[in-house]
């Protein structure tokens, strides 16, 4: 069977493996304050153009989100993120099990529209009875989004500014954010993305690394909340052979590869879509990333299933929108053998 069911079924890269299996018999200190961790927190920041920036390795999505949120509100403040966004649909209530209510805006093929915010925020501070309300703390939105599909630079900015108007704290959830950067047609780059938000992680389990993500606060005038660390492993987010994930990250960073990756995954993926595209099937996002949503007949998944592992995410009608996803591990012949198959 080949599998285009996840960007994160295969291992890591090999130049991960590599370097974990040179350094395995070093004695490191724990906690992500060994050398490794120090090398890719300045890989990182170079990266970025965000010399002073604070940089923490965490060890999944789900905690990261989970802990970033729970750092940066107080008790009677919720997070704003559309309907689809990952917060709201995927993750199990982890955000409300901390305490904080989830506040959703329509999803435009999974992004957020910057003039609805706007109105939902001056509505709710409009209303005389608001502080028997559940206070707006922050805006979480996705690059990519959980449809496959990107924001410009200029809908980034809008949202920014909104942010900015309100006093409240934009998080970009990038867990996808290599595939977001390279996606086709994208005019964000990596220190345009750090420069509009107050908070955003790379994502590494999506993109080539075992597990892990790196949580950056890229504005030395408004860093990371205060004892940011131990609020990491209050939530179990902090990994004791912290080096893992340095060593894994300071690789990902070293000449690119993290962005040639994901690149690589793009590139499948828009085979994929046109593929699909001159046959005639109809795709229900506009995606330019590497997850591609089809909407397919019950005929047409069995027999491709044969073959194939593929996720069914929710009926349209009398068709059901799948989702193909590339990795940075999809091999080009697996795409032709799909491609043949279409």
């Amino acid at each position: 069977m080949i599998s285009f069911e996840s960007d994160y079924n295969n291992g890591c890269h090999e130049a991960i493996l590599q370097r974990l299996m040179a350094t395995n018999d070093e004695k490191a200190t724990g906690y992500g304050l060994d050398d490794y961790c120090a090398a890719a927190r300045n890989k990182i920041r170079e990266a970025c153009a965000k010399p002073d920036a604070d940089v923490f390795f965490l060890v999944g999505g789900t905690q990261t989100n989970a802990t970033v949120i729970d750092a940066m509100l107080q008790s009677y403040q919720g997070v704003l993120s559309v309907e689809t966004g990952h917060i709201n649909v995927h993750e199990s209530g982890a955000i409300e099990s901390s305490g904080h209510k989830v506040l959703t805006l329509p999803s435009h093929d999974g992004k957020m529209d910057a003039q609805e915010l706007s109105q939902w925020l001056h509505d709710f501070y409009a209303d005389p009875t608001y502080d028997h309300m559940v206070f707006p703390g922050m805006v979480y939105i996705t690059f990519a989004t959980e449809m496959g599909t990107i924001y410009s630079l200029a809908e980034l900015k809008a949202i920014s500014d909104i942010c900015q108007q309100y006093n409240i704290p934009l998080f970009i959830d990038g867990a996808r954010l290599g595939y977001g950067l390279m996606a086709t047609g994208s005019d964000v780059t990596l220190p345009q993305l750090a420069d509009l938000c107050d908070v955003f992680y790379i994502g590494g389990t999506k993109c080539g690394a075992l597990c892990g993500e790196a949580v950056i606060f890229p504005n030395p005038n408004a860093p990371a909340p205060a004892h940011f660390f131990t609020i990491v492993k209050q939530h179990g987010a902090l990994l004791a052979k912290g080096r893992l994930l340095g060593i894994q990250f300071d690789t990902l960073m070293q000449d690119g590869l993290y962005f040639k990756l994901a690149a690589h995954a793009v590139e499948q993926a828009m085979r994929l879509r046109e593929a699909f595209v001159a046959k005639g099937y109809k795709m229900y996002s506009d995606s330019p990333t590497n997850q591609q949503f089809v909407l397919l007949d019950k005929e047409t998944i069995e027999r491709l299933k044969r073959d194939f592992v593929f996720e069914e995410w929710y009926p349209v009608g009398n068709l059901m929108n799948c989702r193909f996803v590339t990795s940075w591990a999809t091999l080009p012949s697996d795409v032709d053998a799909l491609i043949d198959a279409i």
